[in-house]
């Protein structure tokens, strides 16, 4: 499967949205806030969206690792 941006950024909201109902995390929540798209297609927080494209850019061309490094304190 092949999502263009505006189908991952909806999968990432999906995602967010679901941890909202299991959390009711306020900084979800807040996130989601941001993230939401006016009847537009704009996001509330249009920086987002410029931030959203150079994230997903940056994961296309294969610069993005999920894997999870840990660090020992200082």
């Amino acid at each position: 499967m092949t999502l263009d941006e505006k189908q991952a950024y909806a999968a990432m909201y999906s995602f967010l949205q679901h941890w909202y109902s299991l959390t009711a995390s306020d900084d979800i929540g807040n996130l989601l806030g941001s993230l939401s798209t006016l009847p537009d297609g704009s996001t509330m927080d249009s920086a987002l969206w410029s931030d959203w494209l150079a994230a997903f850019d940056r994961a296309g061309k294969g610069l993005v690792s999920t894997e999870l490094v840990l660090r020992r304190g200082a």
